[in-house]
């Protein structure tokens, strides 16, 4: 492969920022280069350094005066729910029942799955969205599907099979038996094939009966590299059901617990209502609460409460749940995210916002060596922003000062219109 070299303003992550002027936490250059070479970040900083670096005549491609960052990740999106998106129903359980399980029923057929993965990573990557952990659905043809069109873009992804045996429609259910066969059969073929990262899926525990988690928990014995994505606490009703099904459980966390599956590898979406011993049971096993803030607000589900989750000591990640969430962007989504802050009383700064996109989410996935930051050896899966991407973003930036400032502005006005270029393993998309 022909090295290459990005020239423009670079913005990387070397930990979580603890307050606004907490410089020490990313690494930002005014002009600055990116060598890539086979794929890989080999050199980064500023122009003049990395340029005497780099090979002889090697390609330059000027970005400036756009922001090089490492691409976006949203460790929650369902891969079926893509015409389910922007749904007109009162709460989760009416949404799931009346759209969702209708629609994903449609994945038993081969070629709509493929159709849709193709559709899928599109828009994924229009805007600026380079990795995902995704649900299919529960046919493991859905699986095969998204990771075979993954495969073909050499897109580094994680997705997981659900395994969902009752309350689902009759056409929607597998058995505890074939949903472990299933999985173990998509990661005998998909796991480290490529970019592939297979996650074990339990929907969440009102569709699954104990046999199933039981089997869950047996995956995730047998293969402990493999994450685990769930749902947890996103409605009350939800949390009600659940409690009912599980009787034994001490709280709905409790669920999971008791079948081996809440360690450091499980990401738990929506965590919204969560009392002070699920809190610290979630940062005992280093779990991940992953806020999905459109798509709680779209929902009514309830208000992450981020200040709480930090004080418990809980890692954390943000995600955009399509189709329950109403955008594929993580810039609305880092707007809708710091809103719900401001309605807590708690001010969310826009350096944290991008930590959280980039290297925060990387980190929860167990990947930030591969991905989510600009540092020399990882992938080079990079994007351009541009903060005067629109008439009303342009007039704006004429009195922006602060690289605060912009970040603000992008995630606030900002959509995928601000994505001026994606770069997946240092081929630009």
């Amino acid at each position: 492969m022909t090295a290459r070299l990005l020239r423009g303003r670079t913005l990387s992550f070397k930990s979580r920022p603890q307050a606004r002027d907490d410089h020490a936490s990313y690494v930002y250059e005014e002009d600055g280069a990116l060598l890539i070479e086979n794929g890989r970040i080999t050199e980064a900083g500023t122009y003049a350094d990395v340029k005497f670096k780099s090979p002889i005549g090697v390609e330059v491609i000027d970005h400036r005066p756009h922001l090089l960052m490492a691409g976006f990740i949203d460790p929650h999106i369902h891969f079926p729910q893509m015409q389910v998106t922007a749904s007109y129903a009162a709460n989760l359980l009416e949404w799931l029942n009346t759209y969702t399980f209708v629609e994903e029923q449609r994945f038993a057929d081969a070629s709509h799955s493929a159709r849709f993965a193709m559709l899928f990573f599109d828009e994924l990557l229009r805007h600026g969205t380079t990795t995902a952990a995704a649900y299919c659905s529960v046919h493991k043809g859905s699986a095969d599907a998204f990771f075979t069109e993954a495969q073909r873009r050499n897109l580094l992804m994680v997705g997981g099979k659900v395994m969902m045996d009752r309350n689902a429609p009759e056409a929607l259910t597998d058995t505890a038996q074939s949903s472990y066969d299933d999985t173990k059969a998509v990661i005998e073929t998909w796991h480290g094939k490529g970019r592939n990262h297979v996650a074990i899926t339990p929907r969440f525990a009102i569709t699954s009966t104990p046999e199933q988690l039981e089997a869950a928990g047996t995956l995730a014995r047998e293969h402990p590299e493999l994450l685990i994505q769930t749902h947890l606490s996103e409605n009350n009703a939800e949390i009600a059901y659940t409690l009912e099904l599980y009787p034994s459980a001490r709280d709905y966390t409790d669920v999971y617990a008791q079948y081996g599956l809440l360690t450091r590898k499980m990401l738990l979406g929506h965590a919204i209502h969560l009392a002070d011993r699920e809190m610290d049971a979630i940062a005992d096993a280093g779990s991940v609460a992953v806020h999905c803030p459109t798509s709680n607000l779209f929902l009514g589900s309830g208000l992450f409460d981020l200040k709480r989750i930090k004080e418990h000591g809980v890692r954390t990640a943000i995600a955009t749940d399509i189709g329950g969430g109403s955008s594929y962007s993580l810039l609305r989504t880092l707007d809708e995210a710091y809103k719900i802050q401001q309605f807590r009383g708690n001010r969310l700064p826009p350096i944290e916002s991008y930590w959280q996109a980039t290297r925060g989410n990387a980190e929860a996935l167990g990947l930030v060596e591969r991905i989510g930051t600009l540092e020399p050896g990882s992938d080079a899966d990079i994007i351009a922003l541009d903060a005067s991407a629109t008439p009303a973003m342009k007039i704006r930036m004429e009195t922006v000062q602060t690289l605060e400032e912009e970040l603000f502005l992008m995630q606030t006005m900002g959509d995928d219109r601000s994505v001026r270029a994606v770069y997946v393993a240092g081929e630009a998309v």
